[in-house]
């Protein structure tokens, strides 16, 4: 199964960078699930919770107040306040 390629980062610093099955993200329209073949996205983000699954299945999550994401070629880039 493919997985995606999940960069989080602040700021300060780089918070994670990995493989992922999954990531969940708090849009300013509502949560969104961004899963490995996605439709390329660019979005912004609210206050919330990133939820993200590791490829070996532990599930992981970060508070965020807002940012944004893009997602293009099973790379989800992720830029957090």
């Amino acid at each position: 199964m493919k997985k995606l390629q999940l960069t989080i980062v602040s700021p300060e610093k780089k918070l994670f960078q990995g493989e992922v099955n999954q990531v969940t993200l708090p849009g300013v329209m509502g949560s969104f699930t961004i899963l490995p073949q996605h439709a390329p996205i660019v979005s912004s983000l609210t206050r919330g919770k990133i939820l993200y699954v590791t490829a070996d299945g532990t599930s992981q999550n970060l508070e965020v107040m807002g940012g944004f994401v893009e997602m293009n070629d099973n790379n989800v880039s992720v830029c957090i306040n």
